[in-house]
């Protein structure tokens, strides 16, 4: 595995698997990785002739009271697991390579609608963050195949329009979520977890798989349900962010109509921000 810290080196082995007539996957990571990020990697792995991941805390996804400076790094361990998985590329940039006008003066990408509702209304400016690092990155690696965990489910979405709207020739793949055995959502936040907390964090999977037959079984009062649920999610212990029942192509809130669903949730457990979704098909 090759380490890149910069753009220049990164397009030349770009222009060198292009005319090798490579199939390149590309998997963007803040690092701190876990199996579900490695998942990835496997995905691109079978799917293409060069696997390219970068590892980029980003600066302008961060709140001003978020945890940027305090976010786990570990490079070395992320490097070896990275290697071990395949990975032909690690593109590991700086702030100052990726922002060389800094943050203030950088042009930024912001995809409507999708990007202030939900967890955009939770963390203003989040998803415009996302959308300009990811645009960038596409830019930088030029991949045929990128590869998202469906855990950011909202992320995806944007992700997706982002590329529909600018005419980005990339297939985007989404992978199922990695879940512990006891089906709490890998994240790389787990780790902020005491032990208390970390033994109740499954709840939320749980109270979401419950809400997922509820809806299954015919019930269709959207609002009521979530009313519900985050009743649910308090009296177990957490501080509910939302719950919401939504489309789960167009993330617009969910009609009678609607046949495919996603149930999103975020809730927190002391000061760690939990986030997970899942798909419901409904008659």
């Amino acid at each position: 595995m090759e380490t890149v810290d910069s753009i220049a080196r990164l397009r030349v082995l770009r222009k060198q698997w292009a005319q090798e007539g490579k199939v390149v996957g590309f998997v963007p990571t803040m690092g701190n990785l876990h199996n579900g990020h490695l998942e990835l990697i496997r995905r691109a792995r079978e799917a293409c002739d060069i696997v390219v991941s970068s590892i980029f805390v980003n600066p302008l996804q961060f709140g001003k009271n978020e945890d940027l400076d305090n976010y786990p790094r570990t490079i070395d361990q992320d490097k070896q697991g990275l290697e071990q998985h395949g990975t032909d590329v690690l593109f590991l940039p700086s702030v100052a390579e990726m922002y060389p006008r800094g943050l203030a003066e950088q042009t930024f990408v912001e995809v409507p609608g999708i990007s202030s509702i939900i967890c955009g209304a939770s963390r203003p400016g989040h998803f415009r963050g996302v959308a300009t690092v990811v645009c960038k990155l596409f830019n930088m690696v030029q991949p045929d195949k990128a590869f998202f965990g469906q855990k950011d489910y909202q992320q995806l979405q944007v992700i997706r329009l982002m590329a529909t709207d600018l005419s980005m020739d990339i297939d985007i793949q989404g992978v199922p979520t990695q879940r512990a055995e006891d089906g709490l959502a890998l994240s790389s936040r787990n780790g902020y977890l005491t032990a208390p907390e970390r033994q109740l964090a499954p709840t939320l999977y749980a109270l979401m798989s419950e809400l997922k037959t509820t809806l299954e079984s015919g019930n269709k009062d959207f609002q009521v349900l979530s009313s519900r649920f985050v009743d649910r999610l308090n009296e177990a212990g957490f501080t509910p962010d939302y719950v919401e029942i939504r489309n789960a192509t167009d993330l617009m809130m969910a009609q009678a109509q609607d046949n495919e669903l996603v149930i999103l949730m975020a809730a927190y457990l002391g000061k760690t921000r939990l986030i997970d979704n899942i798909r419901v098909s409904v008659a």
